[in-house]
């Protein structure tokens, strides 16, 4: 199994879960956080005044799949988040040791 975490863009959430239920992936963590990478932030106007947003707003979506889903899982992520834009976001791949359903104890794939 591997655990699969994206950091992208908050408008691209929607896509990206479409994407992933349907390839038969139907769980997923969410969280809203902030980061930079190469766009080092970026500047925002307000009423005439500039100012620099130096973490932009991101949302790491996390998901665990068996080890044959993991391509299928990445290009649909892939796939929905790219813009073709600085900023689209990452993709980072983990392993899996286990998973226990705390509800019924099963352990590992069973468990997804």
């Amino acid at each position: 199994m591997k655990q699969i975490t994206a950091v992208v863009r908050p408008s691209k959430v929607d896509a990206i879960k479409e994407a992933l239920v349907a390839i038969d992936i139907v769980g997923m963590t969410i969280r809203d956080v902030r980061g930079f990478g190469r766009q080092k932030g970026q500047v925002e106007r307000y009423r005439g005044n500039e100012f620099t947003v130096e973490f932009i707003p991101k949302v790491h979506i996390t998901t665990v799949v068996n080890d044959d889903k993991v391509e299928a899982a990445i290009t649909a992520i892939s796939n929905a988040a790219r813009s073709g834009e600085i900023g689209d976001g990452k993709i980072f791949v983990s392993p899996v040791d286990e998973v226990v359903r705390i509800r019924t104890g099963e352990r590992g794939a069973t468990a997804l």
